[in-house]
This record gives C-alpha cells, structure tokens and sequence, in this order.
C-alpha cells in the first residue's frame, strides 16, 4: 500500500500538481475499453525520462508496483492496475513529436504522442506513418508499441513491429537503456527493441520511440464486394492476396453484423448478403489503381461475388466504409455483453474458421457475429449474451475457450492486435507449451527481478 511518504517522494520528483491518490483520479485511471475495473493508489504524470527513471528506481526499492499507461483504450485489460500500485500516465507530458527527420524518413516520438497526430503531422511533410489501429484518434504509440497494434491498413503495409526502428526505456531498476537504431540494417546485440513490443508494460517504461516512414501514396480508390456466403468472401480474401495484388486493406462483415448495422443506422446495406468485402486500392497512377481494382473484381466474381462497387468519390468511399467502421456499436442489438476476440489465422483456412465459429454459436444457441480485417487474417469474433444472465455469461465464455481452441488448431494465435493483458491469460496455456511459459517467465524475471512492472498480465505472475 502507498505511504504518504512515498506520494511526497513522489511530489519532490514531478511536482505536487502531477500526484494524485484522490477519489476521482483512482476512478478515472481504474478501467479501460474492457470496462473492468481496479483502482490504483495513486497516479502519477512524469515530465520526462528522467522523472521515470527516479520513480522506477524508487518503487523497484520500496517494491511498490508500476502500471505504465497511454489513453487506457485497450481491449484486453493490458494497463489495468489489477495488483494496485501506481498508474504512470504517460499522456500529460510525455506526448511530444521530438523528430521529422525528412531525410532518413523517421520520426521520433514520446509515448503519449496521439496515433493520429503523428499521422498528419507526417502527411504533411508528404511522409505516410500507415498503421492505423481503429482507435488511432485518442491511442497512443507508446501504447500502439506495447501491444503492437494493427489496423485496416496492415493487408499491405503490416503493423506496429514493421516501423519501429529504435527504442528508449527505463528498465525496473532505473537504468535507461536505448535499443536499436535509425539504420536500415543492424544486427549488432540482441533485438531487445523486439522484445519491448508487444511486452505489455511488464519489461520496460517506453520513453522514446523511432518510427520509420514512407513516401505517401498520392491516391486512394475504395469498393465493395457483395457475396451469397461467408465462404465464397473468405476464399475471396486469401485468392485475391495471392493473386499479385496486395490491396491496402480488405475488411469483411458477416451477415449478422451488416444487419446489425443497418437496424442500427438504416443505410440501406443487403441483408441477405452472406459477407460484405470493402477494400482499398492505392498508389501513384490512377491506371494502376484501375488495374488493381479490375483484377480483384475478376477474382471476386471468380468467388461468387454478385456485385462489386467502386466509390467515385471520396464521399462514397466514405459511405462504403460506414459498416465496416460502424460494425462494432451496432452488435448491442445482440446483446448486452460482447466477448470480444481478435483471433488471426493464416488466410487460407479463413473459410473453415467461420464455419467452426458458426458451429460454435449454435452448439450453444447464441449469436456470433464477425467483422474484421481478413486481409490480414485477423477475424473480430463477437460472442454476444445478456450480461445479466449469469448463466449467458458462463455459456458465452465456454464458446470463447472453443473460438480460442478452434483458432490454434488452424495454426492461429490468440491474439493479432489487442495483445493477451488480463482477459486473455487464463488462455495463454492453450497457445504455448509450459517449457515456452517458462522461457516468457525467465525474461520477464531478467528484467524484472522483483516484478513491479505491471505483474499478472500474459500469464505471469
């Protein structure tokens, strides 16, 4: 438990207007989109590296619990202070774009910098910072680093891991460390910086992060494909991708969400549709746009599509991604309570996963509708109860343990962009052996002997 001494520590680091152990703090830093809920003792807003570097080396000493955090808007629960302790709030401070650097085309970021802001602030110098997780208006990219997060437009230009070249952290102890470089190539040491991704929060405290960029592509084209079942756009997905073309995004709706969608927003969607597939195109030349879109028409219809769309305009692109972007609100009418997966597969089996998940749904009488980003595998699996219903919500997470069984007997992973945090550990034994728990323990222990930095998340204690 925090000591008033420790707050006054605390306050002679960053100042008292940066330490909080109030009612109203405790409440608003206690819960993220998972919308569980643990209050810290106190939350705390460093300034700076070496604010973070005195803070972990004192509460490593006094062995009082860390919890890094960004914009809390994660789905698994990664930045929740389950064990009590401080939230370190990255956002207040340590949100500045340090580096453009035009020349190298790399940018250099605090943690706290907003997805999004990066985003402009690079499109504006004509660079393109492409991932872009469906929260990327409010996460941040220390955020978007510790869970490695992805987005629509990971089909072709690949997630969070992909851009960071280099990393600044402070270890438990205090020790600040930097790994990686802004080099195209380096293979000197170990990738540490690999390891930082994705780690949660339970290694290091992020505190500078290179990214790389890319010239922006000067154009963007959209369009829609309608298809009788799920299978026929599921063996649209993986067909398309192997046959040369890489669109940017190719995002999908089953028949229960499009008409979740449009009981919802009455956009006059097809709900007899099996699947919806909306895809992006870009590039530099409006005839390899052209080109691109022929030949995923030729290959949709191949697959059974009945109709394919392409927006003439930016506003009709717009309308055509309305579902997909809209696809997660609408699934209240389900249901009270989503479980809510981010399951990824290899794209071939994409077909007989969704036939496993519908199996699922009516083995135990209830509605799973999907969405997500099959261009990359990466399926939104949504088992929706009355969360009222103690009975619903046990039967709801028997059929995720199947989804999660289903998923790794197809060669796929628990988790593709939400990470594993508190809601997925309990599953973390069903994915890996206990010789690779133990190995994910030893590296956890190397850099965190006494286990202060976010304890209880992926499986650790």
């Amino acid at each position: 438990m925090i000591q008033q001494a420790d707050l006054q520590y605390f306050e002679s680091i960053v100042g008292k207007e940066n330490v909080y152990s109030d009612k109203a703090h405790l409440i608003a830093y206690s819960y993220d989109a998972t919308r569980e809920r643990f209050e810290p003792d106190a939350v705390v807003f460093p300034r700076s590296e070496e604010d973070v570097s005195k803070i972990l080396k004192y509460c490593n000493e006094k062995r009082i619990i860390i919890v890094p955090r960004g914009a809390g808007s994660g789905f698994t629960g990664g930045a929740l202070p389950s064990n009590g302790g401080i939230v370190l709030a990255m956002e207040k401070h340590m949100n500045k774009i340090l580096e453009i650097d035009m020349k190298n085309m790399v940018a250099v970021v605090q943690p706290g910098v907003i997805n999004m802001d990066l985003q402009r602030a690079v499109e504006e110098v004509g660079l393109f910072y492409p991932p872009d997780p469906a929260s990327q208006e409010y996460s941040t990219i220390g955020g978007n680093v510790s869970e490695n997060a992805g987005g629509m437009r990971a089909a072709k230009y690949g997630i969070t891991k992909d851009y960071v070249m280099a990393t600044r952290a402070v270890l438990p102890n205090g020790d600040i460390i930097k790994a990686g470089k802004r080099t195209i190539k380096d293979v000197a040491g170990y990738n540490i910086s690999g390891i930082l991704i994705a780690s949660e929060g339970t290694l290091a405290v992020l505190t500078e992060i290179t990214l790389k960029l890319i010239p922006k592509p000067k154009m963007t084209k959209t369009a829609m494909g309608i298809f009788p079942t799920v299978t026929e756009a599921m063996n649209a997905v993986y067909k398309t991708m192997a046959s040369g073309i890489t669109p940017v995004a190719m995002e999908f709706l089953d028949n229960l969400t499009i008409r979740a969608v449009e009981q919802t927003y009455h956009k006059g969607l097809p709900i007899d549709a099996g699947a919806l597939l909306v895809t992006d195109v870009d590039g530099n030349l409006e005839e390899d746009l052209n080109f691109q879109l022929a030949q995923i028409e030729k290959v949709f219809r191949e697959n059974g599509c009945s109709e394919f769309k392409i927006a003439k305009d930016a506003q009709e692109s717009k309308d055509l991604w309305f579902a997909r972007r809209n696809a997660s609100p609408s699934l209240s009418v389900y249901g009270s309570k989503k479980l809510n997966e981010d399951i990824t597969v290899p794209r071939a089996v994409l077909p007989e996963l969704l036939e496993k998940f519908y199996a699922i749904a009516d083995k135990y009488q209830i509605k799973i509708p999907c969405f997500g980003h099959t261009g990359d595998g990466n399926v939104h699996t949504n088992v929706m109860v009355d969360g009222k219903d103690p009975e619903q919500v046990k039967i709801g997470y028997q059929a995720i343990e199947e989804v999660f069984q289903a998923t790794i007997d197809l060669g796929g992973t628990l988790s593709g962009e939400h990470g594993i945090g508190l809601a997925k550990a309990p599953y973390m034994h069903m994915a890996f052996t206990p010789e690779e728990m133990a190995l994910f323990g030893s590296i956890k222990k190397a850099f965190d002997p006494n286990n202060i930095l976010n304890p209880s998340k992926m499986g650790l204690q």
